[in-house]
């Protein structure tokens, strides 16, 4: 990356912990934009030389940099690219995910045409789910509103009632550094601690609601790990409960959380049921129904108390899990990351 040539647009930010098999097709998909006024910054966050030479290999495009690094953790890595940003407005990519070609050219138009706007989120497909299916990102959250307008602004009440952009959004550089980018305490998910914090401080929020990303769902994610996932509800509870501090807030931020625990309470029945606790699984279920009455967990209730085993033989864990997809999981924790603590 050429420190003396002109200032992008758009400064992407990529880290990298394991992920040598994706990363070439994350920069590729950079590569593919057509608006061309980006730079890549790619944080090798643990000293991967598998990850130095992918990126070596595209050592003739000035646009593209490496950081090289100690792990220090997914936030770490984002905020060290975040520190030698150059761009007006900043862009997560995780290095295993990639941006459809017209990302920049979208989302820069809206910047352009306001350029009062401070963020500008979208929405993405999930992809690589075992049955070949590809789903939205926001419909995955319980997002089902008709076709929002950009010039309709994105507030707080709306991020604490679920409406989450997906993480690659973009975000004017100088709003990053005033909201803290993805400096944040332990225990919360940076990513929709960000958008939080961003409608919570009144700045101007606007969402896309075109799928200008690809979010990949990996065969070793996560949420094929029951202790993950449950910390992982935690996590995500707690970020919207850190910014919901007044009555107006907790109203607002009440539906989600109901949706998140409702989703909790139900994975924790069926691994209790998994695991033989009969007991365990009908006490989570019932929270299930308490969090929102629904026909699925009125069901659950049901055939826990009549016929357990025939609920275990017809509910095998592989058929939650396919449904438990990567990250923010607004409607139930659906969307988890691969391993993000390390990078």
């Amino acid at each position: 990356m050429d420190a003396e040539s002109p200032e992008p647009f758009f400064s992407i930010l990529t880290t990298a912990y394991r992920t040598e098999q994706y990363l070439p097709e994350a920069i590729e998909s950079v590569l593919s934009q057509t608006r061309g006024d980006w730079e890549l910054i790619v944080v090798d966050n643990g000293y991967s030389d598998d990850i130095a030479r992918i990126v070596g290999t595209y050592a003739d495009d000035h646009r593209i940099g490496l950081i090289r690094q100690a792990n220090r953790g997914y936030g770490g890595g984002v905020t060290a690219a975040a520190g030698t940003a150059r761009g007006r407005v900043l862009t997560v990519l995780d290095s295993d995910d990639l941006l459809r070609p017209d990302f920049c050219e979208r989302v820069g138009a809206v910047f352009e045409a306001e350029p009062h706007v401070a963020a500008v989120g979208c929405d993405a497909t999930l992809f690589g789910f075992g049955d070949g299916t590809e789903r939205g990102y926001l419909r995955s959250i319980g997002y089902r509103s008709r076709k929002r307008h950009v010039d309709v602004p994105l507030t707080f009440s709306d991020v604490l009632g679920g409406i989450v952009p997906y993480y690659s959004g973009a975000v004017r550089r100088d709003v990053w550094n005033a909201v803290g980018g993805y400096t944040a305490p332990a225990g919360v998910e940076e990513d929709v601690l960000l958008w939080l914090r961003i409608t919570a401080a009144g700045w101007d929020v606007r969402l896309l609601d075109d799928r200008l990303a690809r979010c990949r769902v990996r065969a070793d994610s996560s949420s094929r790990d029951p202790s993950r996932v449950e910390a992982f509800d935690e996590r995500l509870q707690a970020t919207f409960l850190s910014l919901a501090g007044g009555p107006d807030q907790r109203r607002a931020v009440d539906p989600t959380l109901r949706r998140l625990r409702y989703h909790q309470s139900l994975r924790r029945a069926r691994w209790a049921l998994l695991e033989g606790d009969v007991r365990s699984a009908r006490r989570a279920a019932r929270t299930a129904f308490g969090q929102k009455p629904s026909l699925r967990a009125a069901t659950v209730v049901s055939a826990l108390a009549v016929a357990p085993g025939v609920l275990r033989r017809v509910h095998p864990l592989k058929q939650h899990l396919s449904g438990t997809v990567r990250r923010y999981g607004v409607a139930g924790a659906r969307i988890v990351r691969p391993v993000r603590g390390s990078g």
